[in-house]
């Protein structure tokens, strides 16, 4: 019980933990900011539940709920890890959304802004940037699976937190890569590289993106890569309306995390209640 403090050591084995589980690098990049985080917070002293407590009021008083019990289930993680179950917290409690902040969720309209103003500023890559995300409804760090090889073939097979799934390229996403990779004299591998030939960050990206904003006329806290993903999800069930394909498509293991990502606005929740006619 005594003496409970998180080390570096301790959160290298974490880390290597954390691969031998085959969480993918993203994830694993996240539950070790996140431990740091706490480590952070805790300033190296002896732990104890109270700590603990304490974390998960501060976390709450500085971030949304969703991102809390991410980040507590991070630490939460690494005490399993460690065999400190005692320490454990329980996630908050969250009702189900019936409809999300239009503040938040990007339009089509918005989209197609962004993508024009890219064009005026000549950014060519991030504009078919967003086009691929958007058209296929991968994650920012999928775009590695981009290559000059699964453009040809006409679909990317993409690894991601242990599974493997087939993302189908339209044929004029697919014309547009092509073009854009003989523009850049990229024969082979993956399409969106940065100059060194590195495959492009999600930092250099969503920096990219909000530069767009005052063009486009689109509020910044709207303008993330994510938001592509979500209208992608969006617009694709509003035609299938197959909740199960989504989940399927997008690599989600749980439908409910899929419903979060078709949660319509505020305006069109209401618009379909005033369509009831239920008032007299």
């Amino acid at each position: 019980m005594n003496g409970r403090k998180i080390t570096e050591n301790i959160i290298l084995n974490f880390e290597n933990h954390l691969s031998e589980q085959e969480k993918s690098p993203t994830t694993i990049e996240k539950y070790i900011r996140d431990v740091r985080a706490f480590s952070a917070f805790a300033e190296r002293k002896t732990i104890t539940k109270e700590t603990v407590i304490l974390y998960k009021k501060h976390l709450q008083k500085n971030y949304a709920v969703r991102s809390v019990n991410s980040m507590l289930a991070s630490v939460n993680s690494l005490f399993s890890f460690l065999g400190w179950h005692d320490l454990k917290v329980k996630s908050l409690k969250l009702q189900q959304q019936v409809f999300c902040p239009e503040e938040k969720e990007l339009t089509k309209a918005e989209y197609y802004r962004l993508c024009t103003a890219a064009k005026h500023k000549h950014k060519k890559r991030l504009n078919l940037i967003l086009q691929t995300i958007c058209g296929t409804g991968i994650r920012v760090s999928e775009l590695q699976y981009i290559t000059v090889e699964a453009v040809k073939h006409g679909e990317a097979v993409v690894n991601c937190k242990a599974k493997t799934r087939t993302i189908f390229i339209v044929k004029e996403l697919k014309q547009k890569l092509l073009r854009y990779a003989a523009e850049q004299g990229i024969k082979s591998g993956v399409i969106f590289v940065t100059k060194s030939g590195k495959p492009i960050n999600r930092t250099n990206i969503w920096r990219e993106m909000k530069a767009l904003c005052k063009e486009a006329n689109v509020n910044p806290q709207k303008v993330f890569p994510h938001n592509l993903r979500h209208l992608f999800a969006r617009v694709f069930y509003a035609i299938e309306k197959d909740i199960a394909k989504l989940a399927d498509i997008l690599g989600h293991s749980s439908i409910n995390t899929t419903r979060i990502y078709i949660i319509s606005t505020g305006t069109e929740h209401r618009k379909r209640m005033e369509n009831m006619r239920l008032i007299m």
